[in-house]
């Protein structure tokens, strides 16, 4: 079943995102390691979600919204991709650090209550940090190059997390279909 998701074990923050509309569902091609790829497929993903533009990653629907995207939220809430467990933290990667950033209230409507309920905060910025080393580790560098250029519009920095050590050492995923 499910390691930990967004939102799980906190009853408000799952009412919030189930609530939201999917903003973060909406335009957002989430990107996937391997491993996280055939999870999803054994717990059912359905035929032809995936796509490679630079990276692995979801598909999108005609209406902007990821094709796992259902009543809310994801079709397979309990083993979606680690990036979508982590929001509303996402990051970037500057020489050896990870760093964290929190997207604005603008964005995730889950944002300001997690910054009135410190024990919320930082129980979430736990799950994501683990949830994004774990993603660091599993994608292809040439990839993750390729996902680094993607603009992360209005977020604010909140933490930094030193990779040496976290992370293995790197070869080139096959490209899908090739």
């Amino acid at each position: 079943m499910s390691e930990e998701t967004a939102g799980e074990g906190n009853g408000i923050l799952s009412e919030i995102c189930l609530q939201c509309g999917g903003r973060c569902c909406w335009n957002a091609n989430p990107p996937l390691t391997e491993q996280r790829m055939e999870r999803m497929s054994t717990e059912g993903m359905p035929a032809g979600a995936l796509e490679f533009a630079g990276y692995r990653r979801l598909k999108a629907r005609d209406d902007g919204f990821c094709v796992l995207f259902s009543e809310g939220r994801c079709l397979l809430h309990a083993v979606k991709p680690e990036i979508c467990v982590a929001i509303p933290f996402t990051f970037d990667v500057k020489g050896n650090m990870l760093e964290i950033f929190l997207r604005k209230g603008s964005i995730c409507p889950m944002v300001p209550h997690l910054l009135g309920d410190g024990e919320a905060y930082q129980a979430q910025y736990d799950l994501a940090v683990r949830n994004l080393l774990a993603f660091m580790r599993d994608v292809p560098e040439d990839e993750l190059r390729e996902i680094l250029t993607i603009e992360e519009p209005e977020t604010i920095k909140v933490g930094e997390v030193p990779l040496e050590g976290v992370l293995r050492p790197r070869t080139p995923a096959p490209v899908p279909g090739h």
